[in-house]
């Protein structure tokens, strides 16, 4: 007859069931508080924060760029300085600076202005007159340790069929190449380094270093720095439930 009230009523037939049906409910809440969003939004916000961080930073490369010139603009030339063969009274320009490829290199800041650059140059039979406008870039391009120097122009007196190369080293020596005849300095500028690869903030000329191991590490250790506030309420009331719910069942018994 108990039994079958209870079933009537929707109440359990025991303190203990009762108990049993609370925890069930605590545990349930505890765990979507301890899961947060579901797996799947997660994923979405992990590969969306990868997405942004990869806009974010991208690669770039440290050299000097080749331009030719035309009038008062310059051009992204379309073959290297050592086989381009400028004419009798034109100019060619050397940026250096960090960029991720042609399309946003740096342009030499300085017009290609034949006049004013070889305007003093008599010319000779034989010979032709470049103008040469080297643009060393500015302290945010420059490696660690590197100071660029001021820009520069100079006319270059070459033979009739020399190269851009060759009137390059006429007027700014040392030049300094690598293995595969990329030009890695121009009048000792820089130092060391060849077109290596760096970090830039997409949009920016900026650089910057990446990330140490051991910001890394102290990124990861905050990530794994034990349970959260909400774990440690949860398991909290899970406790106090608990304990209040025997006590009341040791009440009945008692009574």
């Amino acid at each position: 007859m108990t039994t079958a009230r209870a079933i009537r009523t929707g109440r359990l037939a025991t303190p203990g069931a009762a108990l049993v049906v609370l925890l069930v409910a605590v545990l349930a809440a505890l765990a979507a508080l301890v899961a947060g969003p579901a797996a799947a939004p997660a994923s979405a916000q992990a590969r969306a924060r990868a997405a942004a961080q990869a806009g974010a930073q991208a690669q770039g490369y440290r050299y000097w760029s080749f331009w030719t010139g035309s009038g008062t603009a310059w051009s992204y030339a379309t073959e290297g300085p050592g086989t381009y063969r400028p004419a009798d009274g034109s100019a060619v320009g050397f940026r250096f600076a960090v960029s991720q490829d042609s399309a946003n290199a740096p342009r030499p800041r300085a017009t290609p202005d034949v006049a004013a650059v070889c305007g003093g140059t008599p010319e000779e039979d034989g010979h032709k007159r470049v103008a040469v406008v080297l643009d060393f870039g500015t302290p945010a391009d420059a490696a660690h340790g590197e100071t660029p120097p001021e820009a520069r122009s100079a006319c270059a007196a070459v033979a009739g069929d020399a190269t851009a190369a060759e009137a390059l080293a006429a007027v700014a020596k040392p030049l300094r190449y690598d293995s595969n005849a990329l030009l890695c300095g121009i009048a000792g500028y820089p130092r060391t380094g060849c077109g290596e690869k760096v970090d830039v903030a997409a949009g920016s000329g900026a650089t910057h270093a990446p990330q140490s191991s051991q910001d890394s590490r102290d990124a990861q250790a905050k990530k794994d720095s034990g349970p959260s506030a909400g774990l440690i309420t949860g398991i909290a009331v899970v406790a106090v439930l608990a304990g209040a719910g025997l006590w009341q069942a040791r009440r009945r018994r008692r009574g």
